[in-house]
């Protein structure tokens, strides 16, 4: 996962600031729950739609925001372990290359929890700890709903084309940081990058390999326990 050099000089400058604060960040055999948001947009790779489609017959795939909790637990003061799962993302999918401008081809729903190793930077009594981690994510997709415009594409005059996108086990890097407000409360937000390449499948017969690798960015309220 790139991150820029700007953000990285941020990190560590808040961090001087803030080591020496005495606000009580997660420590070894402490809990925490957080609850925000999460936009997750998928930087698209895409390959084109077997014959007998139009050459070069490309897709793209739309961002979405949804609601996210996620899950800590201390395994040492700075190693930490994180579940992160968010409400299903319903993505719109679009033409791209030869059929781009055709409007929504279909939609999809995706389900993809994650689990996290991070460490985590400072002492647990630190008020800012920034953070790098891990993860392993299973990329669940269901509900995939072609539109009037995919089965005008794939078969035109044909019955209405339905397809479907393959589950993947994959992995994502993240980078984020803590800001602790007092020993209960605190604000975290990061950034995330996974590894996610597909294949969708049509009823019609074709296929087309997807390049999704979505990043997302979170950012949520927590409560240490």
């Amino acid at each position: 996962m790139k991150v820029s050099s700007n953000v990285v000089k941020l990190l560590v400058a808040a961090g001087a600031l803030a080591v020496a604060g005495s606000a009580a960040a997660q420590a070894k055999g402490k809990w925490a729950v957080s609850l925000g948001a999460i936009e997750i947009e998928p930087k698209v790779e895409s390959g084109a739609i077997s014959a007998p489609a139009l050459p070069n017959s490309l897709g793209d795939v739309g961002k979405d925001t949804e609601p996210v909790a996620i899950i800590n637990y201390g395994i040492t003061d700075n190693i930490t372990a994180e579940f992160t799962i968010a409400k299903p993302y319903k993505h719109s999918i679009y033409g791209a290359g030869s059929i781009a401008g055709t409007g929504e081809l279909g939609t999809a729903h995706a389900l993809p929890p994650t689990l996290f190793a991070q460490y985590r930077f400072f002492s647990p009594n630190a008020a800012f700890r920034p953070y790098v981690g891990l993860g392993v994510t299973y990329a669940y997709f269901y509900k995939e709903t072609g539109s009037f415009r995919m089965t005008a594409l794939t078969d035109p005059g044909g019955p209405p084309t339905t397809f479907s996108i393959d589950n993947k086990l994959t992995y994502s890097g993240q980078i984020g940081a803590v800001w602790n407000f007092n020993e209960k409360w605190f604000l975290n937000a990061a950034l995330v990058k996974t590894r996610l390449r597909t294949d969708v499948h049509f009823s019609t017969g074709q296929n087309q390999h997807m390049k999704l690798d979505p990043k997302s960015t979170v950012l949520t309220l927590g409560y240490k326990f």
